[in-house]
Order: C-alpha cells, then sequence, then structure tokens
C-alpha cells in the first residue's frame, strides 16, 4: 500500500470520527438552546398569566393560538410542581404534534388552579433538521475538498520523491552516469537525495577498487601458475623417478589444475555477477545440446552413463559464451555425482530444460547447494559449477531449481 493512500484512509477516518463526534455535540447544543428559547416564551406567557391575575382578579378567557395552548385546571391547594415537560401538542382532534410545555400553578379568589401552557415545537424541530442538514451539507464538503486538496498537494509535494526513487531504480552500478539531482525545496527529501547520491558515490567507487583488485588477482595468478606449470613439465623431462615421486607431481599436478580452474571460475563469477558479458544472439538449445553430448560420449562410455535425450526446439537469446558454461556445468554435474552404470535423462521443451540423474540414495541440502563452495565430500570440483550456473540463469531471467524424487536428482531450468 502506498503512503499517500495510507494518509489518505487515516485522514479520512480520523476526520470522518471527528466531525461525527463535533456534529452529535453542535446537534445537542442546538436542541438546548432552542429549547432554552422555548422555556423563556412559556415563561413570559406565565408571567402575563400571573399579571393578569394580579390585575383583574380573575383568570384570563381560554384561548388557543396557532402554536400555543393554555389551560386552567383545579387542583389540591399545594399539588402542582412547576416544571417544564416535553408533550404533544393537540393541533386539532385527528393531529398532533410534539410540544413543549410549563406546568404552573396559582390562586385566584381562594380557589387553586393548575395552568398547563403548550407550545407547538415543529417549528423548533424543523430549524434544528435544516440546520443539521446544512451542517451535514458542509461536514461532506468539506471531506470531498479535503479529499481533493489532499491527493493533489501530496502528490506535488512528494513529486522529488518519486523522482529520487526513480533515479535509484535506474542507477547502474557500472555505468558512469551519477544519479541527477533533484531540486526540492523540501529539507527532508534534499537530506534523502544527498544521502542517495553519497551512498551511489560510494558504491561506484568501492565496486572500481573491488573489479580492479580482482582483475588484477586473477590476472597475477595466472603468471605463477604458468610457471609452476612450466617447472613441472621441465622437472619431469630431466629425471626419472621412483612411484613414490610420480605419485607426488601428479598431485602437485592436480592441485596446479584445480587452482587454475579455481581462478577461472571466480573470474567468470564476478563478470556474470557485474553484467559483463553481454553479447546477445540467438541460439537453437536442441542443437547446443545435441553437439555438446557428442563431445562428452567418451566421458559417459568411460564410467558407463545411459544418456537419454528427448530434445525439441527451443531457441533462446544470450551469451553463447555464458549458455555453453551453463550447459556444461549441469552435464557434467550429472556426471561427476553419477555411479557406474547410471543414467541420465535430458529434457527440452519450449517452457524448460530438465536434467535428471540417479546417483546418491539421498537429496542434496536444497539451502546449500546454490552457495558458493559447497559440495559433497567425494567431489573434486572446486564448489562453484552450481553457483555459476545460477548466477547465470538469473543474469538470462531464467529459474534454477532442484528437486529428488528417487532414484533421481533433477535439475530444472524454467524459460
Amino acid at each position: 500500500m502506498k503512503l499517500i493512500t495510507l494518509y489518505n484512509r487515516v485522514n479520512i477516518v480520523t476526520t470522518i470520527a471527528v466531525m461525527l463526534i463535533t456534529g452529535i455535540i453542535y446537534y445537542q447544543a442546538i436542541s438546548w438552546i432552542l429549547i432554552d428559547q422555548a422555556d423563556k416564551s412559556l415563561k413570559v406567557e406565565e408571567d402575563e398569566v400571573f399579571d393578569y391575575v394580579k390585575l383583574n382578579k380573575q383568570l384570563p378567557q381560554v384561548f388557543e393560538s396557532k402554536d400555543q395552548q393554555i389551560s386552567f385546571t383545579s387542583a389540591a391547594p399545594n399539588s402542582v410542581t412547576r416544571e417544564f415537560i416535553d408533550t404533544l401538542y393537540k393541533k386539532d382532534k385527528d393531529e398532533v404534534e410534539s410540544g413543549r410545555g410549563l406546568i404552573s400553578s396559582i390562586t385566584v379568589n381562594g380557589k387553586y388552579y393548575k395552568i398547563l401552557i403548550v407550545e407547538s415545537k415543529v417549528e423548533t424541530e424543523d430549524l434544528i433538521q435544516i440546520i443539521f442538514t446544512i451542517t451535514f451539507g458542509l461536514i461532506l464538503f468539506l471531506l470531498l475538498v479535503l479529499l481533493v486538496a489532499n491527493r493533489l498537494i501530496l502528490n506535488r509535494l512528494w513529486q522529488p520523491f518519486h523522482a529520487i526513487l526513480k533515479e535509484m531504480k535506474l542507477f547502474n552500478i557500472t555505468d558512469n552516469k551519477e544519479i541527477t539531482q533533484t531540486e526540492t525545496r523540501i529539507d527532508e527529501f534534499a537530506d534523502l537525495n544527498q544521502a542517495a547520491t553519497a551512498m551511489t558515490i560510494r558504491a561506484k567507487h568501492d565496486y572500481k577498487e573491488l573489479k580492479t583488485f580482482t582483475e588484477n588477482a586473477s590476472h597475477e595468478l595466472l603468471t605463477p601458475i604458468a610457471v609452476i606449470n612450466s617447472k613441472l613439465d621441465t622437472l619431469i623431462q630431466s629425471e626419472n623417478f621412483n612411484d613414490r615421486q610420480s605419485k607426488l607431481l601428479n598431485d602437485l599436478y592436480s592441485a596446479v589444475a584445480r587452482l587454475s580452474r579455481l581462478n577461472q571460475s571466480l573470474l567468470l563469477l564476478v563478470k556474470i555477477e557485474n553484467r559483463l558479458l553481454t553479447d546477445q544472439q540467438t541460439i537453437n538449445l536442441k542443437q547446443l545440446i545435441d553437439e555438446m553430448l557428442l563431445q562428452m560420449e567418451d566421458i559417459f562410455a568411460d564410467k558407463q552413463i545411459t544418456v537419454t535425450a528427448r530434445l525439441e526446439d527451443k531457441e533462446i537469446s544470450g551469451s553463447r559464451y555464458l549458455i555453453e558454461i551453463l550447459l556444461n556445468n549441469l552435464i557434467i554435474n550429472a556426471v561427476r555425482h553419477n555411479h557406474a552404470g547410471g543414467e541420465i535423462v535430458i529434457d527440452l521443451t519450449t517452457a524448460a530444460l530438465t536434467i535428471k540423474n540417479t546417483g546418491a540414495d539421498e537429496p542434496l541440502d536444497v539451502d546449500k547447494i546454490f552457495t558458493r563452495f559447497h559440495k559433497s565430500a567425494q567431489s573434486d570440483g572446486s564448489g562453484l559449477g552450481l553457483t555459476i550456473s545460477k548466477q547465470i540463469c538469473q543474469s538470462l531471467n531464467f529459474s534454477l531449481t532442484y528437486r529428488y524424487s528417487k532414484p533421481y536428482h533433477t535439475f530444472c531450468m524454467f524459460f
């Protein structure tokens, strides 16, 4: 959920709650004020009755007006309590409406009377309803204005943030292009822009130093490896060795060869991760796999492995060099972790490439097989083959997965 959406929701809910509470309080206040006005009007009528009796020594004539009724009823002395009441106003025999009344008492010529003065509340209620309708309309209008204003104003205020975010999404550590400075008068966004710019500069500097170190280290390792190989060749040709010395020389050759492969693998991994191999061409996977299987026939025969290939035509776009390394790693991995007389099954469809091989009767550790330098105890590889394969798949926007279903270990590459 976007921040502006969350803010608008919280803002609207809060505004509605505040206005609802305020509206209730406002309604009650208006009602109380209008009822107080009605009570004052009733008291005026009561005072007029008292003044008339005082002056004329008799009750005034009972009359009814459009909005007011006064009645006098004989009562026991001191039996009436003066109070204001909500009652019904009888407009005619068949129609009543809400009213406000005052009960009082008076003594005339030794007789005790109950006074009931009733006024209609229809006009008061109509006025309250009109005021409430106008208020409710204003609240809706204010909410609409608030929503539109928030959307327009916040969108404008957040433009620098979105501009900075766009620049960071487009940032590529291998490019020489710097992040464009976004002009803004908002201090927080200005600080964010400066921090993002400083971060990208540090990242580029660190990347260049790491890239230079990796290239230099790889290049410098080639020379001593070549020297060691040359000296070993010279040593072998110069003298006769016994079995123990020959074994030591073979071990040295193996170690140097492994060091050379490790150096090449690490350099390749760095190039893949930093997308330095960008050549693109259309490759027919069926033809490429057929060629590689033909080249590896001796390897399969040496381990008496049966290979079954069910291949459909499938073309992909990418670096031929990387795709050859990817296929070679997966197929060689299937050979290396197979047993004598085992089986390899290769299925190629328009959706995926699947390579299955027999081998150990237990699954590999899914959480570790694609990590660097992870390998089984029986493996003589560098532990980088599957890591490189995973990185190549990611650079091609493919996914590489592993599963085990006895007796097959299966690697599946989805296009």
